[in-house]
């Protein structure tokens, strides 16, 4: 075993977060809301080019919150990407709406747009009304966002962009969380920055995140005592999250930077080894590369498949995660309609995510890399 553990993708402060989070204890701003939150709003606003933004203490939340605001109601249809994460599809059950899952092209890994047509079509043919479409960036690679928002303009159906792996990312020089009626973020402990737990709702319709937060500080109608004409949430993130927040957006960039020399390096040390490829970045496309991931193909690699390098890292203290597992193949959907190609089922089976935190020196990566060569006899 490694003496320290190599972990996946571990929070990295900057070191002025501090600052923040004891200005909020020195102001005695310690409960929900106050400066920090507003000024973290208004960094996310100005970074990625919106109207309106709402930080939240989840990004389920703001999926949640999302579609609300999109007009998502009982027993609607939304459209999901099937290979991400479940809290992707989750916030749909949540309204009682069903969640129909969409499968993977394979040149970004997201969302299919041809599937999709395909799903508008036998929906429009049923009379079935798709209320949304939630389509995902994967490991912050966006999703063919034009293809996608063309196929939806043309049925009418508003896109909700899942962006919380994807803070920093480009789509044909457009920040991601930028390009759909309503994106998400998460500021999850693993995420390229964090707040510890968090997730903000954007919009550049300032209506939707005006609502949003309304709805995000249990619908207290602005009146000298509590009335509550709407169901409302306690999703808002708090003063102390959104200092550290406020600290992490300093070094966005950098962290991002970062991000991609850790791919570089691992392209650099595995493109000759049998069997393993990466995950593209297509021309107009750019990734923050969260996480840099590759598929083993077992026949070309000579018999060593996804898991035997998963568990050799796993002995020697270095962590690695399959493939997110589809939501058309989890037992909880397992009785929803899907539209499957196959592409999600094989980079699950096939797909590898290796240790990409922006904390990790190149030392950790040639590591893992000659770890990685060994099985291959390298």
């Amino acid at each position: 075993m490694g003496d320290q553990r190599i972990w996946l993708s571990a929070p990295h402060m900057g070191g002025l977060e501090q600052q923040f989070v004891n200005e909020a204890f020195e102001t005695n701003w310690i409960a929900p809301l106050g400066p920090n939150v507003d000024a973290f709003e208004q960094q996310l606003a100005a970074y990625i080019n919106v109207q309106g933004v709402t930080a939240l203490n989840s990004g389920t939340a703001a999926l949640h919150l999302a579609l609300l605001e999109a007009g998502v109601q009982k027993d609607d249809i939304v459209l999901c990407q099937s290979l991400t994460f479940a809290a992707s599809a989750f916030p749909v059950t949540y309204l009682g709406a069903e969640p129909v899952f969409i499968d993977s092209e394979l040149t970004t890994w997201n969302m299919d747009p041809v599937l999709l047509e395909e799903a508008l079509q036998d929906f429009a043919k049923k009379g079935k009304r798709v209320a949304a479409i939630v389509v995902v960036h994967l490991y912050g690679m966006p999703a063919q966002m034009d293809l996608l928002l063309a196929v939806a303009e043309k049925y009418g159906v508003p896109v909700i962009e899942d962006a919380a792996e994807a803070l920093g990312s480009m789509f044909n020089d457009k920040m991601c969380g930028s390009l759909g009626l309503l994106s998400v973020l998460s500021f999850n402990g693993n995420k390229i920055i964090t707040t510890s737990g968090g997730g903000a709702l954007l919009s550049n319709e300032k209506s939707f995140t005006d609502h949003a937060r309304f709805l995000s500080t249990q619908a207290k109608d602005p009146l000298p005592y509590y009335q509550h004409s709407e169901t409302g949430f306690n999703y808002r993130m708090s003063n102390i999250a959104a200092g550290i927040g406020r600290g992490q957006m300093l070094v966005l960039n950098e962290r991002v930077k970062t991000r991609r020399k850790n791919f570089e390096l691992y392209v650099e040390q595995l493109k000759e080894l049998p069997g393993i490829t990466f995950q593209n970045e297509p021309s107009g496309f750019f990734s923050n590369r969260w996480l840099t991931t590759i598929t083993i193909d077992p026949a070309a690699a000579r018999n060593i498949n996804v898991e035997k390098i998963r568990l050799h890292l796993e002995s020697m203290n270095i962590e690695s995660r399959r493939i997110w597992k589809p939501m058309h193949a989890q037992p909880v959907f397992a009785a929803k309609k899907s539209y499957v190609n196959g592409n999600a089922d094989y980079l699950f089976d096939n797909g590898l995510c290796l240790p990409s935190g922006s904390a990790l020196q190149p030392k950790d990566i040639l590591q893992v890399c000659t770890l990685i060569k060994t099985l291959f006899n390298v």
